[in-house]
């Protein structure tokens, strides 16, 4: 989830078009010595099956994969089959059997029980479990687009709750045209708030001018942000500074302004886009005030007052 942080800034909902998941088809899995993890992601959420072999111990088997002394993972979940033992730092034993829900804290080690394997659901802990913090987390470098509307509540209160409803399908429906055409990808929508990521920024930036000018064609007003940096890629959803940092800069923008970081704009040089340099501005949760950038209005190399913006799919442009 992302919020611009702003007067309007859209309040957290689930990701539209969200589908079941299930973990006979996973997101990820992990084959470690003698243990098994499932996982699939559910917005910012991990769930996990976790099936430890007989004989396995996290201190035999994954102490040199995740370093340490202890599991300093915090596991809850629930045991379906099998049995596990624990062994907390303070000497503390624990056994958990068929139907327990469990609770195991940081600073343990864990065993299977027996001849049997031992299967869980875990809803706590698979993010980090054998040191998947520094082993197996994806990191990629990302150009984000963040985009919501100006004064949504203004609009909703002044038109009612069925009109804006229509005015919001027929905006996102032609923003993810927009996303096409600039071969976008959407990761996730607060409200009338877009986050979206793109293999290079001058398509970023070209597609809020795009989606900037059929908002227009609306009646709407948009205010929006590009900022390169590194994400966390957890299955659908990407995380990270990189994406709060585009939501701030976003929120620092005017209405119908396209402000760009320091690096965006540094990396767009040569793709034809014109900015003016408007200071540095301090962004709330960012440690350091960052240097931004406004797209300078007029024509634009790629995209200017004579270009169609796309359509929505049967649409009229």
């Amino acid at each position: 989830m992302f919020l611009t942080g702003g007067a309007d800034a859209p309040h957290p909902t689930a990701m539209l078009g969200r589908v079941p998941k299930n973990l006979r088809n996973p997101d990820e899995s992990v084959r470690l010595p003698g243990v098994e993890e499932d996982l699939v992601y559910v917005g910012d959420e991990v769930v996990a099956r976790v099936v430890q072999h007989p004989g396995w111990r996290w201190s035999n088997d994954m102490r040199a994969i995740a370093g340490g002394q202890w599991c300093e993972s915090h596991h809850v979940g629930v045991t379906l089959s099998g049995r596990q033992g624990v062994v907390l730092r303070d000497g503390t034993v624990l056994e958990f059997g068929p139907d327990d829900v469990y609770d195991i804290p940081p600073g343990h080690d864990g065993y299977t029980i027996g001849d049997e394997p031992a299967v869980m659901i875990e809803w706590s802990g698979a993010r980090t479990w054998a040191g998947r913090d520094r082993r197996f987390l994806d990191r990629a470098l990302a150009t984000l687009l963040v985009v919501d509307i100006v004064e949504s509540t203004s609009i909703v209160a002044r038109i009612g709750d069925g009109a804006w409803r229509e005015l919001l399908g027929r905006h996102v429906e032609r923003s993810r045209a927009n996303l096409a055409q600039f071969r976008g990808t959407e990761v996730d929508r607060a409200g009338d708030g877009l986050l979206a990521s793109f293999d290079g920024p001058a398509r970023a930036i070209r597609c809020a001018l795009a989606i900037r000018q059929a908002a227009r064609a609306e009646g709407l007003d948009v205010r929006a942000a590009v900022h390169v940096g590194e994400v966390e890629v957890v299955g659908e959803q990407i995380r990270g500074l990189a994406v709060h940092e585009a939501a701030r800069i976003a929120a620092a923008a005017k209405p119908g302004e396209i402000l760009v970081s320091q690096t965006t704009r540094d990396l767009a040089a040569g793709a034809g886009l014109l900015f003016e340099d408007r200071g540095l501005h301090p962004l709330k949760g960012i440690p350091e005030p960052r240097r931004l950038f406004a797209l300078s209005e007029g024509p634009v190399d790629g995209l200017d007052d004579g270009d169609q913006v796309a359509p929505p799919s049967g649409g009229q442009a």
